[in-house]
């Protein structure tokens, strides 16, 4: 997790205060929630509860009826403190912190009166940590919308700030794996340059493996074939660009994508477009030489 400023964490609080985050396994794992970690705090008292949802005001916890908690909370005048436990990429151990909340409300989940649903009011605005994580995940899903077609060209840089383990990577055309140059990508969509003829490739299903570091991971981003270009003075090599399956792409994958958009805008305008010219002036160079490298190694 970057180090976001003072003013970039009351903007996200700002921007974001009420909409409410469902804790899916999908978000779960892009959040590093540690569920194991996460209770409730009464009168000195830990309980066992699962977080279903949170946003900057307010979180519904999952709770068993008959623990005793609700006892507890007459006693307490409904006011509980919720811990919140988070897995850190460069941490060995989870962060956690506590949000000091009033019960205003409570029904049966999913009809059981065995269990129920707590709603909890934060009495205060939530900790910095809290925004961060979840500020982060909300900017990525709503910019994956807005900023879908914005290309990343693949330079050193990008590689290096998207943390991208190398630009040589591997789709899946049908099923079947094959070696490939990562040419740029976008929320929404990758180029890719490949050894192939296009009435073959074209229209096909296609899925993107992507490796990461910080957290090591690999993504896999299933799409469509909907585009196919030559590679001047290169017959055997063809370009192709694939559309992602818009529901399909992981939440992990556009916090990346994000991550970096946000950083390049801060950064001096005359840096950001020294890059491009560059780059695709060795297209047709450096690129085809590592992927007929690659292909006479198979």
């Amino acid at each position: 997790m970057g180090v976001l400023t003072s003013q970039q964490i009351t903007k996200y609080f700002e921007r974001y205060r009420t909409i409410s985050v469902t804790f899916t396994k999908e978000i779960i794992h892009a959040t590093g929630l540690v569920t194991q970690q996460v209770y409730l705090k009464c009168l000195g008292e830990a309980w066992p509860c699962v977080i279903y949802s949170t946003s900057f005001e307010e979180a519904k916890v999952i709770i068993n009826t008959k623990s005793g908690l609700y006892g507890k909370l007459q006693q307490a005048n409904n006011l509980v403190n919720l811990r919140y436990s988070f897995r850190i990429s460069n941490k060995t151990d989870p962060m956690f912190f506590f949000v000091s909340c009033r019960v205003s409300g409570s029904a049966p989940y999913q009809g059981s009166p065995d269990v129920s649903m707590l709603t909890l009011q934060f009495t205060q605005r939530p900790p910095d940590d809290l925004i961060e994580i979840m500020g982060r995940l909300l900017d990525a899903n709503i910019n994956s919308a807005k900023r879908r077609d914005e290309r990343i060209l693949i330079t050193p840089e990008a590689i290096r700030k998207l943390q991208i383990t190398a630009k040589e990577i591997v789709v899946y055309l049908q099923g079947v794996p094959r070696r490939c140059i990562l040419r740029d990508i976008s929320f929404s969509g990758a180029k890719i340059i490949m050894v192939g003829v296009a009435k073959f490739i074209s229209d096909k299903d296609i899925i993107l493996r992507l490796d990461f570091d910080d957290p090591r991971e690999s993504l896999m981003i299933p799409g469509k074939v909907v585009r196919i270009e030559d590679v001047e003075g290169r017959k055997e090599l063809i370009a192709v660009a694939m559309h992602f399956n818009e529901n399909q792409v992981p939440m992990n994958y556009k916090m990346r994508i994000n991550d970096y958009l946000n950083q390049v805008r801060t950064e001096p305008k005359a840096e950001q477009v020294q890059e491009a010219p560059q780059a695709q002036e060795n297209q047709g160079t450096k690129e085809t030489q590592e992927l007929e490298k690659n292909e006479s190694n198979k």
